[in-house]
């Protein structure tokens, strides 16, 4: 009897209770479409609100700027003066000023809910969901701190107005800056309310806020109270999503421009008091708010982080289409006790000792022992996605390329060349064309994949077998081959013809599968704070 697909078994394990939560859509994709009526509303509010809108909006930016100066002079970053009369008649006239430049944009009110914490009571804001450049909205608000790229220093303007507020300024130049980054947080946390108050996107990248992402642990270090504040834009049309894959910053400003009002509501939680256990554990405290905020946001919550973002979207040099079912993957990895990250630096030793058994099956307690974990009804999940057979047993070979795809998504060639030194004959290190099937469909992801005509292309010589200098080379003549000589059918984890060399695999079909065609579009990278 052949087993149950892989969507299968994920719904029957969950109404087991096994523990795996339910799949929601991808985070990192936003969508925008409007009615005739919509766009004739935008085009009718192109011409004479968007401009005169952008330009006060910069008039009020470049009027802030002066004030933000006079205000920074003479301040040490280490050393936290006592606020005299003048500088706080500057931060007044700072917010007043940035919030013309809000109703500028066209948010004429902005909804607050709750109280905010003193500095004493909670060093630290965690925000969340981060969406959009517009969440500015409550750092603007409150003059509060936040942890910004050197870089942003030097920009015109901006970084002056960025200055003012105290900022915690991470360099990517330096090594050790992310510990420096924590130590400076810590400090001013424990500094009994001296410092302002400390604004963390605890997500650390933009999603479109139909869940919560895994929080890092940063902002939960320091072991002290946080308020959580939540952020909703309950407008009919999202204008205000900026995420990774979706409308582009100009578009984004463009259209919430053109929007006659622009609704933002700002909720201010009772301050998290985090236990004992939860101060020794800056994960544990970080999960705990993070489910605290999903609850009163309404959404779920999701094991997925801005690594995995990286992963969903990210085509590599060949431009093959994305494909997120490699996600769950990922979050099977890592709920074993593996770290794709450590993983990483380890991938050649694990793919010469799946060389060696060349296509020997394994079964669970061995794939266990190779793992060097306990066999768990998680590790079983995991293995139930590479194999479809009765004997229940699997080929490491396509799980180290699976796991090279999660390790490294955008490096596809290494991932291909390491696959081709797993499966190639010792003699003339070539493989044939069920072997080249097995390693595609494995490496993009889905499970049904037609590669006659692509075999048949690299094979000019027509030996009926290629080898990776071959693959190679037919690929820098033809980036875009994927589009024009590969044919999904299915879109899953990759099943491979049944073949002494190239056994079976069975399929992922997840709700993060995306149209192949719709990634071929390619994706917007932005900056992130």
């Amino acid at each position: 009897m052949r087993p149950l697909s892989w969507s299968r078994r994920l719904s029957a394990a969950q109404k087991l209770g096994l523990g795996l939560e339910p799949l929601v859509r991808s985070p990192f994709v936003h969508e925008l479409r409007f009615t005739p009526l919509q766009k004739m509303k935008i085009a009718f509010m192109t011409f004479p609100l968007f401009p005169v809108r952008l330009i006060f909006a910069a008039f009020m930016m470049l009027l802030a700027w002066p004030f933000a100066f006079l205000a920074s002079v003479g301040r040490t970053e280490k050393d936290l003066e006592p606020l005299s009369w003048w500088r706080w008649i500057l931060d007044i006239l700072l917010k007043v000023i940035m919030r013309a430049m809000w109703f500028a944009g066209g948010f004429h009110w902005i909804t607050v809910k709750g109280r905010r914490a003193l500095p004493a009571e909670a060093p630290i804001l965690t925000l969340a969901p981060h969406s959009s450049y517009f969440d500015a909205i409550p750092v603007t608000m409150t003059m509060a701190s936040i942890v910004m790229k050197e870089e942003s220093r030097s920009i015109p303007v901006w970084g002056t107005l960025i200055n003012y507020i105290w900022p915690v300024f991470v360099s990517r130049s330096d090594q050790n800056s992310r510990r420096k980054t924590v130590e400076e947080i810590k400090r001013r946390a424990h500094s009994s309310g001296k410092w302002p108050q400390v604004v963390i996107f605890p997500e650390g990248t933009c999603t479109n806020r139909s869940c919560l992402i895994t929080f890092k642990p940063g902002a939960f270090i320091p072991g002290v109270p946080v308020q959580p504040v939540v952020l909703r834009y309950p407008n009919t049309v999202d204008t205000i999503t900026w995420t990774w894959q979706g409308p582009g910053a100009l578009n984004i400003l463009w259209l919430t421009l053109c929007q006659f009002h622009n609704f933002v509501e700002i909720e201010f939680l009772p301050i998290y008091i985090p236990s004992e256990e939860e101060k020794k554990n800056p994960t544990l405290y970080a999960t705990n708010v993070r489910c605290l905020m999903a609850k009163a946001l309404g959404v779920p919550v999701t094991d997925l982080t801005f690594e995995d973002c990286q992963l969903a979207l990210a085509k590599g040099e060949l431009h093959l289409p994305s494909n997120t079912s490699f996600l769950e993957f990922a979050k099977l990895i890592k709920s074993i006790g593996l770290i794709p990250e450590k993983l990483g630096k380890d991938l050649d030793k694990y793919s010469e000792s799946a060389k060696k058994r060349r296509g020997e099956r394994i079964t669970l307690r061995e794939f266990a022992i190779y793992l060097d974990v306990p066999v768990s009804e998680t590790l079983e999940h995991l293995f139930a996605l590479f194999h479809e057979s009765e004997d229940n047993t699997i080929d490491l070979r396509e799980y180290v390329i699976a796991l090279s795809v999660v390790c490294r998504p955008a490096k596809t060639l290494e991932t291909i060349q390491l696959a081709f030194k797993m499966y190639q004959s010792e003699q003339d290190r070539a493989i044939a064309q069920e072997d080249f099937t097995c390693i595609l469909k494995t490496a993009l992801g889905i499970s049904d994949l037609n590669v006659s005509d692509l075999f048949r292309a690299i094979d000019e010589k027509k030996k009926r077998q290629i080898t990776y200098a071959d693959f190679y080379k037919f690929a820098k003549l033809h980036p875009d081959f994927a589009e024009e000589y590969l044919s999904p059918i299915q879109m899953g984890f990759g099943s491979c013809p049944t073949t002494t060399s190239a056994p079976t695999t069975n399929g992922l079909c997840t709700d993060f599968s995306p149209d192949i065609e719709k990634y071929n579009e390619g994706f917007l990278q932005k900056k992130w704070n």
